[in-house]
Protein backbone atom coordinates (compact mmCIF):
# COMPACT_ATOMS: atom_id res chain seq x y z
CA UNK A 1 0.00 0.00 0.00
CA UNK A 2 1.20 3.55 -0.42
CA UNK A 3 -1.61 5.06 2.14
CA UNK A 4 -0.38 3.55 4.97
CA UNK A 5 -2.90 3.94 7.85
CA UNK A 6 -2.28 3.05 11.39
CA UNK A 7 -3.75 3.44 14.99
CA UNK A 8 -2.68 4.40 18.11
CA UNK A 9 -5.30 4.29 20.34
CA UNK A 10 -7.74 7.56 19.37
CA UNK A 11 -4.95 8.36 16.88
CA UNK A 12 -4.89 7.64 13.10
CA UNK A 13 -1.40 7.90 11.66
CA UNK A 14 -2.05 7.89 7.69
CA UNK A 15 1.47 8.05 5.74
CA UNK A 16 1.99 8.70 2.22
CA UNK A 17 4.17 6.22 1.44
CA UNK A 18 6.06 6.34 -1.75
CA UNK A 19 9.05 7.57 -0.65
CA UNK A 20 11.35 6.91 -3.86
CA UNK A 21 9.06 8.91 -5.45
CA UNK A 22 8.90 12.22 -2.94
CA UNK A 23 5.18 10.69 -2.46
CA UNK A 24 4.45 11.99 -5.64
CA UNK A 25 0.39 10.95 -6.35
CA UNK A 26 -1.10 8.29 -8.32
CA UNK A 27 -4.28 7.70 -9.03
CA UNK A 28 -4.49 4.56 -7.08
CA UNK A 29 -2.72 6.63 -3.93
CA UNK A 30 -5.82 9.25 -4.55
CA UNK A 31 -8.18 6.29 -3.76
CA UNK A 32 -6.36 5.16 -1.06
CA UNK A 33 -6.54 8.51 0.41
CA UNK A 34 -10.07 9.18 0.10
CA UNK A 35 -11.47 5.82 1.02
CA UNK A 36 -8.97 5.89 4.31
CA UNK A 37 -10.44 9.77 4.84
CA UNK A 38 -14.45 8.14 4.87
CA UNK A 39 -13.38 5.49 7.08
CA UNK A 40 -11.78 7.55 9.45
CA UNK A 41 -14.33 9.65 9.52
CA UNK A 42 -17.04 6.95 10.05
CA UNK A 43 -14.78 5.15 12.84
CA UNK A 44 -16.27 6.71 16.14
CA UNK A 45 -12.47 5.48 17.91
CA UNK A 46 -10.25 7.90 15.87
CA UNK A 47 -10.75 11.20 18.10
CA UNK A 48 -7.76 12.96 15.48
CA UNK A 49 -5.23 12.29 12.59
CA UNK A 50 -2.14 12.69 12.03
CA UNK A 51 -0.88 12.56 7.77
CA UNK A 52 2.55 12.53 6.95
CA UNK A 53 5.26 11.56 3.91
CA UNK A 54 7.41 9.18 4.13
CA UNK A 55 11.40 10.03 3.78
CA UNK A 56 12.35 13.31 2.75
CA UNK A 57 9.19 14.98 1.29
CA UNK A 58 5.70 15.10 2.39
CA UNK A 59 4.51 15.45 -1.32
CA UNK A 60 5.58 16.51 -4.64
CA UNK A 61 2.34 16.53 -5.83
CA UNK A 62 0.91 14.64 -8.39
CA UNK A 63 2.75 12.25 -10.57
CA UNK A 64 3.03 13.94 -14.12
CA UNK A 65 3.62 10.58 -15.81
CA UNK A 66 0.26 9.64 -15.04
CA UNK A 67 -0.79 12.25 -16.65
CA UNK A 68 -0.82 11.62 -20.26
CA UNK A 69 -3.79 10.90 -22.04
CA UNK A 70 -6.11 12.23 -19.95
CA UNK A 71 -9.53 13.04 -21.79
CA UNK A 72 -12.65 14.62 -20.98
CA UNK A 73 -13.69 11.92 -18.64
CA UNK A 74 -10.31 10.66 -17.39
CA UNK A 75 -9.76 13.89 -17.08
CA UNK A 76 -12.43 14.35 -14.61
CA UNK A 77 -12.27 11.70 -12.55
CA UNK A 78 -9.15 12.39 -11.82
CA UNK A 79 -9.88 15.57 -10.43
CA UNK A 80 -12.91 14.39 -8.65
CA UNK A 81 -10.26 11.87 -7.03
CA UNK A 82 -8.49 14.63 -5.40
CA UNK A 83 -11.63 16.59 -4.50
CA UNK A 84 -12.77 13.23 -2.45
CA UNK A 85 -9.62 13.28 -0.61
CA UNK A 86 -9.94 17.39 0.22
CA UNK A 87 -13.08 17.39 1.13
CA UNK A 88 -12.96 14.40 3.17
CA UNK A 89 -9.34 15.64 5.14
CA UNK A 90 -11.62 19.22 5.05
CA UNK A 91 -14.79 18.50 6.53
CA UNK A 92 -14.18 15.46 8.94
CA UNK A 93 -15.18 15.64 12.40
CA UNK A 94 -12.15 15.42 14.53
CA UNK A 95 -8.88 17.18 14.01
CA UNK A 96 -6.34 16.80 11.50
CA UNK A 97 -2.74 17.81 11.90
CA UNK A 98 -0.14 17.50 8.56
CA UNK A 99 3.95 17.16 9.71
CA UNK A 100 5.49 18.47 6.61
CA UNK A 101 9.10 18.14 5.57
CA UNK A 102 10.78 18.65 2.46
CA UNK A 103 9.10 19.24 -0.86
CA UNK A 104 5.25 19.97 -0.71
CA UNK A 105 4.35 20.71 -4.79
CA UNK A 106 1.14 21.86 -6.33
CA UNK A 107 -1.90 19.09 -5.00
CA UNK A 108 0.58 17.75 -2.29
CA UNK A 109 0.17 21.20 -1.00
CA UNK A 110 -3.29 21.57 -0.98
CA UNK A 111 -3.76 18.47 0.83
CA UNK A 112 -1.55 20.31 4.05
CA UNK A 113 -3.69 23.55 3.30
CA UNK A 114 -6.93 20.88 3.57
CA UNK A 115 -5.96 19.96 7.43
CA UNK A 116 -6.49 21.78 10.38
CA UNK A 117 -3.26 22.48 11.40
CA UNK A 118 0.23 22.47 9.84
CA UNK A 119 3.59 21.71 11.18
CA UNK A 120 6.43 22.10 9.30
CA UNK A 121 10.12 20.93 9.20
CA UNK A 122 12.56 24.15 8.67
CA UNK A 123 13.58 22.25 5.16
CA UNK A 124 10.10 22.12 4.01
CA UNK A 125 9.16 24.20 1.14
CA UNK A 126 6.05 24.78 -0.60
CA UNK A 127 5.11 25.69 -4.20
CA UNK A 128 2.59 25.97 -7.02
CA UNK A 129 3.73 24.59 -10.13
CA UNK A 130 1.00 24.11 -12.23
CA UNK A 131 1.48 26.84 -15.07
CA UNK A 132 4.64 25.23 -15.33
CA UNK A 133 3.10 21.67 -16.84
CA UNK A 134 0.16 24.38 -18.37
CA UNK A 135 -2.44 23.75 -15.09
CA UNK A 136 -4.59 26.07 -13.17
CA UNK A 137 -4.23 24.80 -9.52
CA UNK A 138 -6.33 22.08 -8.16
CA UNK A 139 -7.26 20.49 -4.95
CA UNK A 140 -8.85 24.03 -3.99
CA UNK A 141 -5.41 25.68 -3.13
CA UNK A 142 -6.42 28.68 -4.79
CA UNK A 143 -9.48 28.32 -1.87
CA UNK A 144 -7.36 27.40 1.04
CA UNK A 145 -4.68 29.95 0.32
CA UNK A 146 -7.60 33.37 -0.19
CA UNK A 147 -8.54 32.02 2.83
CA UNK A 148 -5.31 32.49 4.94
CA UNK A 149 -3.32 34.68 3.17
CA UNK A 150 -5.71 36.80 1.04
CA UNK A 151 -6.46 37.44 -3.05
CA UNK A 152 -2.89 39.15 -3.83
CA UNK A 153 -0.89 36.91 -2.29
CA UNK A 154 -2.51 33.76 -3.31
CA UNK A 155 -2.38 35.11 -7.33
CA UNK A 156 1.02 36.02 -7.11
CA UNK A 157 2.00 32.46 -5.38
CA UNK A 158 -0.27 31.35 -8.66
CA UNK A 159 1.86 33.08 -11.17
CA UNK A 160 5.06 32.79 -9.98
CA UNK A 161 4.88 29.54 -9.13
CA UNK A 162 8.00 30.37 -7.06
CA UNK A 163 9.03 28.49 -4.15
CA UNK A 164 8.63 29.14 -0.69
CA UNK A 165 10.29 28.31 2.23
CA UNK A 166 9.27 26.90 5.75
CA UNK A 167 10.50 30.27 7.84
CA UNK A 168 8.14 32.87 4.93
CA UNK A 169 5.39 30.13 5.20
CA UNK A 170 5.03 31.00 9.19
CA UNK A 171 5.48 34.77 8.38
CA UNK A 172 2.51 34.40 5.74
CA UNK A 173 0.17 32.51 8.02
CA UNK A 174 0.42 29.39 6.07
CA UNK A 175 2.12 27.33 8.44
CA UNK A 176 1.52 26.98 12.31
CA UNK A 177 4.86 25.87 13.84
CA UNK A 178 8.16 25.69 12.06
CA UNK A 179 10.51 22.97 13.99
CA UNK A 180 13.87 21.67 13.66
CA UNK A 181 13.73 18.75 11.16
CA UNK A 182 14.82 16.15 14.17
CA UNK A 183 12.07 17.60 16.61
CA UNK A 184 9.00 17.85 13.87
CA UNK A 185 7.72 13.58 14.30
CA UNK A 186 8.14 13.96 17.77
CA UNK A 187 6.36 17.28 18.19
CA UNK A 188 3.37 16.37 15.49
CA UNK A 189 3.04 13.43 17.66
CA UNK A 190 2.37 14.89 20.46
CA UNK A 191 -0.34 17.48 19.39
CA UNK A 192 -1.80 14.72 17.94
CA UNK A 193 -2.21 12.72 20.99
CA UNK A 194 -3.52 15.92 22.99
CA UNK A 195 -5.96 16.70 20.53
CA UNK A 196 -7.13 12.83 20.58
CA UNK A 197 -7.49 13.49 24.22
CA UNK A 198 -9.11 16.76 23.97
CA UNK A 199 -13.05 17.94 24.14
CA UNK A 200 -13.39 16.87 20.38
CA UNK A 201 -16.95 16.48 19.66
CA UNK A 202 -16.68 20.33 20.69
CA UNK A 203 -13.55 20.93 18.11
CA UNK A 204 -15.83 18.79 15.71
CA UNK A 205 -18.52 21.78 15.94
CA UNK A 206 -16.01 24.49 15.79
CA UNK A 207 -14.47 23.25 12.46
CA UNK A 208 -18.28 23.71 11.32
CA UNK A 209 -18.60 26.82 12.39
CA UNK A 210 -15.39 27.86 10.52
CA UNK A 211 -16.27 26.38 7.81
CA UNK A 212 -19.31 28.09 7.45
CA UNK A 213 -17.96 31.42 7.80
CA UNK A 214 -15.93 30.78 4.37
CA UNK A 215 -17.58 31.95 1.60
CA UNK A 216 -17.94 30.30 -1.14
CA UNK A 217 -18.45 26.91 0.57
CA UNK A 218 -15.72 24.71 -0.12
CA UNK A 219 -18.23 22.51 -2.26
CA UNK A 220 -19.41 25.44 -4.31
CA UNK A 221 -15.64 26.47 -5.10
CA UNK A 222 -14.68 22.52 -6.12
CA UNK A 223 -17.71 22.85 -8.38
CA UNK A 224 -16.19 25.35 -10.47
CA UNK A 225 -12.17 24.17 -9.95
CA UNK A 226 -13.88 21.04 -11.74
CA UNK A 227 -14.98 23.24 -14.31
CA UNK A 228 -12.26 25.15 -15.15
CA UNK A 229 -9.35 22.52 -15.04
CA UNK A 230 -11.41 19.91 -17.13
CA UNK A 231 -11.22 22.23 -19.48
CA UNK A 232 -7.92 23.15 -19.05
CA UNK A 233 -6.69 19.84 -19.38
CA UNK A 234 -7.97 19.29 -22.70
CA UNK A 235 -5.76 22.73 -23.79
CA UNK A 236 -2.75 22.63 -26.04
CA UNK A 237 -0.51 23.74 -23.54
CA UNK A 238 -1.75 21.43 -20.42
CA UNK A 239 -0.36 18.35 -23.39
CA UNK A 240 2.92 20.40 -23.87
CA UNK A 241 3.71 20.71 -20.75
CA UNK A 242 3.72 17.12 -19.41
CA UNK A 243 5.65 16.05 -22.32
CA UNK A 244 8.13 19.14 -21.55
CA UNK A 245 8.05 17.80 -17.78
CA UNK A 246 9.00 14.19 -18.98
CA UNK A 247 10.84 15.15 -21.26
CA UNK A 248 13.65 17.37 -18.93
CA UNK A 249 13.18 20.18 -21.73
CA UNK A 250 11.68 24.29 -21.45
CA UNK A 251 8.20 24.04 -22.33
CA UNK A 252 7.20 25.92 -25.67
CA UNK A 253 3.77 27.02 -24.44
CA UNK A 254 1.33 28.68 -26.79
CA UNK A 255 -1.40 30.05 -24.58
CA UNK A 256 -4.34 28.12 -25.99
Amino acid sequence: MTVRVEREGALALVTLARPERLNALTPEMMEQLADATVALQKDGEVRAVLLRGEGRAFCAGADVGTMKGLDVLSGRQRIQRAHRVIAGLANMDKPVIAAVRGATVGVGWSLALACDLILASENASFSLVFKKIGLAPDGAAAYFLTQYIGVLRARELMMSARVVPAAEARELGMVNEVLADDALDARALALARELAESATFALAMGKRMFRAAMQPSLEAFLDLEANAQGLVLQSDDRKEGVAAFLEKRKPNFVGH
